[in-house]
């Protein structure tokens, strides 16, 4: 779908009512927010200093809303189309450095 397509579906557009540059900020804040609320669940998943006053719920709740957040902002940049040659290339390159560090598991 277009961009101006999926414009005409929306109620607000918020890069049109900040701007561009604006909208990379929040983008920025957004990124360092989802890092952070990343960072609780790896830690509660760990049970390695759980977030405090957090149940388990509060923070997978938490990172799905600071994944939506992130999502909405790369939208409204219209940067939501991930180019998949360039993922299944980061794929691929992961996995490779992986197999050369551990050879054994990858048997």
């Amino acid at each position: 779908m277009e961009r101006e397509e999926r414009i005409g579906m929306r109620r607000v557009v918020m890069v049109d009512k900040i701007g561009t540059a604006a909208m990379y900020e929040q983008l920025a804040e957004e990124c360092c927010e989802l890092a952070q609320a990343a960072l609780k669940a790896s830690r509660l998943l760990r049970g390695d200093n759980p977030p405090r006053n957090m149940t388990h719920k509060d923070v997978w709740a938490n990172l799905t809303e600071e994944v939506a957040d992130v999502y909405l902002c790369l939208r409204e940049l219209d940067l939501d189309d991930v180019d998949e040659e360039l993922v299944d290339f980061k794929e691929g390159r992961f996995l490779r450095a992986w197999e050369k560090e551990h050879p054994s598991e990858s048997e």
